[in-house]
C-alpha cells in the first residue's frame, strides 16, 4: 500500500506527466479495442459507405471527448470562462492556452485509432468498395459487365468473400489489394501530416514572443494551483468548523448528562485544543459569513497583488476574517494576465 500511495502522490505532484501518461494509455487502448473489435461489413448497397465511415469517425469522436473528460483542467477552464469579472480580469490568452493544451492531448487517441484503421484497411474496403471502377477488375477483355444495379450489388459484396460471386468475371483479390493499398497510402499520409504538424508546433514556438507564452503558461498553472489550495483550505475550515460545533454541542448537553447520570462526569475538552481549532476558522464562525465569503470568492476574485490593497479589498468585499498583514518586500512581480 505504501508503494501505491507513493505512486499516487507522485502522479498528483506531476500532473502534466500524469495527463501525458493517460493520453498514451488511451492511445494504446484505442489500438487494442480496434484489434479486438469484430468488424462485419454489411455488404449491402448503400450501407457499406455509412458503416465503414461510421467505424472510422464515431470512435475517434468518442475518444476525443473522453480525453477531455479525463482531464481535470476542463472544470478549471469552464469555471474561469464562466466566472464574473469581479476584481480580477480574465485573460483570453490563458483560456486559449489551456484549451489548446487539452486539445493536443485529447487528439492522441483519435489519431491512433484513425492510423490503425487506415493501415488495416478493412473499414476503407467496406466503405469504398461500391465506388470502384469495374474495368480495372475485369479478368479478361471478353467479359461482359452486368447491369448497373447488379454491378453495384456485386461490388458491395467485395468485403465478404462468402457472398462474392466468382463467376461474374471480376477479381475480388485485385479489388481488395487495390483498396487496401489506397487505405494504407492514406494512413501513412495522415501519420506524416500529424507528425509534421507536431514538429511545426514544437519548432515554431520559440520563433514567437516567449514573454506571452511564459505569461499564459504561468497563469494557467496559477489558476489550477489556486483552485486546489482553495479547496484544501475549505476542507480544513469545514473540518475545524464541524469539530468546534460538535464540541460546543456536547458542552451544552453536559448539564443534562450530569443531571441524568450524577455519578458520571464526562471529560471536558482541552482549552488548548479548542483554541487551535478556532484559530483555523480565521474568524468565520457561522454559516452566514461562510456563504458570503464563498459568494464573494466566486463573484469578486481577489486581485493578483500580494503587496498592497489586500486588506482594503477584503473589507470592501465583506470578508469577516482578519487578513494577514502583507510582508514588506523590495521586488514584487505584478501582472493582470
Amino acid at each position: 500500500m505504501d508503494k501505491f500511495r507513493m505512486i499516487f502522490q507522485f502522479l498528483q505532484s506531476n500532473q502534466e506527466s500524469f495527463l501525458n501518461g493517460m493520453c498514451g494509455v488511451l492511445a494504446l487502448a484505442s489500438a487494442h479495442i480496434y484489434s479486438a473489435f469484430d468488424f462485419n461489413c454489411p455488404c449491402l448497397p448503400g450501407y457499406n459507405l455509412f458503416y465503414g465511415l461510421g467505424v472510422m469517425s464515431v470512435p475517434p469522436v468518442v475518444l476525443f471527448l473522453l480525453g477531455f473528460v479525463l482531464n481535470n483542467n476542463v472544470s478549471v477552464l469552464m469555471e474561469e470562462w464562466r466566472r464574473p469579472e469581479g476584481l480580477r480580469g480574465k485573460e483570453r490568452g490563458v483560456l486559449r492556452y489551456m484549451c489548446c493544451s487539452m486539445a493536443q492531448r485529447a487528439l492522441i487517441a483519435p489519431a491512433t485509432w484513425l492510423s490503425v484503421t487506415l493501415l488495416d484497411g478493412k473499414c476503407f474496403i467496406c466503405a469504398f468498395s461500391e465506388g470502384l471502377d469495374p474495368h480495372i477488375l475485369i479478368l479478361n477483355n471478353s467479359t461482359i459487365l452486368p447491369a448497373h444495379s447488379q454491378l453495384r450489388s456485386l461490388l458491395s459484396t467485395i468485403p465478404c468473400p462468402e457472398a462474392f460471386q466468382q463467376e461474374a468475371g471480376l477479381s475480388r483479390e485485385a479489388a481488395t489489394r487495390y483498396l487496401r493499398c489506397l487505405s494504407q497510402a492514406v494512413g501513412w499520409c495522415f501519420i506524416l501530416i500529424m507528425t509534421f504538424l507536431a514538429f511545426l508546433v514544437r519548432a515554431m514556438r520559440p520563433c514567437f514572443t516567449q514573454v506571452a507564452f511564459l505569461k499564459t503558461k504561468y497563469w494557467s498553472h496559477y489558476i489550477d494551483i489556486e483552485r486546489k489550495l482553495f479547496e484544501e483550505t475549505c476542507t480544513e475550515h469545514a473540518k475545524s468548523f464541524a469539530k468546534v460545533c460538535i464540541q460546543q454541542f456536547f458542552e451544552g448537553m453536559q448539564d443534562e448528562i450530569v443531571m441524568s447520570y450524577s455519578r458520571y462526569q464526562p471529560p471536558l475538552p482541552h482549552d488548548t485544543e479548542v483554541g487551535k481549532e478556532q484559530e483555523k476558522l480565521l474568524g468565520i464562525t457561522d454559516s452566514k459569513n461562510m456563504n458570503k465569503l464563498l459568494r464573494n470568492w466566486h463573484k469578486l476574485k481577489p486581485p493578483l497583488n500580494v503587496k498592497t490593497g489586500v486588506k482594503d479589498d477584503a473589507e470592501q468585499n465583506g470578508c469577516v476574517y482578519k487578513c494577514p498583514q502583507p510582508h514588506r518586500e523590495n521586488i514584487v512581480f505584478y501582472s493582470k494576465v
